[in-house]
């Protein structure tokens, strides 16, 4: 008799790891279809998102590969990170599918929004990397290069370049969910994230100093949204508060 809970505690850890495994394969199935149905479009997605730097090169100039398997793997390098980032909807879903049985209500209802919320803000700050950061900066580049030097950037350090100018972007614009999720557990409140400001202003452009190329233009395009990013993840955890303690929250904790 001993021996019965002992023994379903090892079935329900194997029935959780059976199910980890199932979502993991389905994540990555998504992940592998994707960069199949990407994969014969690997070149004209590398010229579309090199357009930002060869539109704005002098005349006569282009991008170069250095090593010899470049021009196949900068491509395809491409398409795999675009696959994880189109998938990415799928992985998030998986993943919630195996965390929400163990999740109270009430976290259910917070976390469903905060998954969503936070994949639009990680497209977001990606689109406005491309869309905003990209042409004022490599415009300024060009710009300043100096007289009698041929720009011939090599396609594998572009790639590697704007990728982790995309990342940065897309953590970066995660500030207003870090921020609720943080007010949400109690670990900090909007009064004192608020007295916290002045520190987060500092801590904004020395972060987006170490990420970002040693140019003041990039750094700021970097530190601004998140500041103000900052400030709407306030907002919104204050009215998160506001209802946690408001009249219905009494009368629920009361039944």
């Amino acid at each position: 008799m001993t021996d019965q809970p002992e023994t379903d505690q090892e079935l329900s850890l194997i029935d959780h790891l059976l199910e980890l495994r199932s979502r993991i394969l389905r994540a990555l199935v998504a992940v592998v279809i994707m960069i199949v149905v990407l994969v014969p479009f690997a070149r004209p997605l590398y010229t579309l998102f090199s357009a930002p730097l060869v539109s704005r090169l002098p005349e006569g100039a282009s991008m170069i590969a250095i090593d010899v398997a470049s021009p196949f793997f900068a491509p395809f390098k491409l398409v795999m990170v675009l696959g994880l980032l189109l998938a990415m909807p799928v992985v998030l879903y998986q993943l919630w599918a195996f965390v929400a049985p163990g999740l109270y209500r009430h976290e259910q209802r917070l976390a469903r929004p905060l998954l969503g919320a936070s994949l639009v803000l990680f497209y977001a700050g990606c689109a406005f990397a491309y869309f905003a950061v990209f042409p004022v900066v490599f415009a300024f580049f060009t710009a300043m290069t100096p007289e009698g030097v041929a720009v011939m950037t090599d396609i594998n350090r572009y790639l590697d370049f704007i990728l982790v100018l995309f990342l940065a972007f897309g953590l970066s614009f995660q500030v207003p969910i870090v921020i609720i999720v943080l007010v949400a557990l109690g670990l900090v409140t909007p009064e004192g994230l608020g007295k916290a400001r002045p520190y987060v202003i500092v801590g904004a452009f020395t972060l987006a100093m170490l990420v970002t190329p040693p140019d003041i233009i990039s750094q700021t395009l970097l530190a601004i949204p998140a500041l103000l990013l900052y400030e709407a993840g306030i907002r919104v955890a204050r009215l998160l508060v506001k209802d946690r303690d408001g009249p219905d929250s009494d009368e629920v904790v009361r039944q």
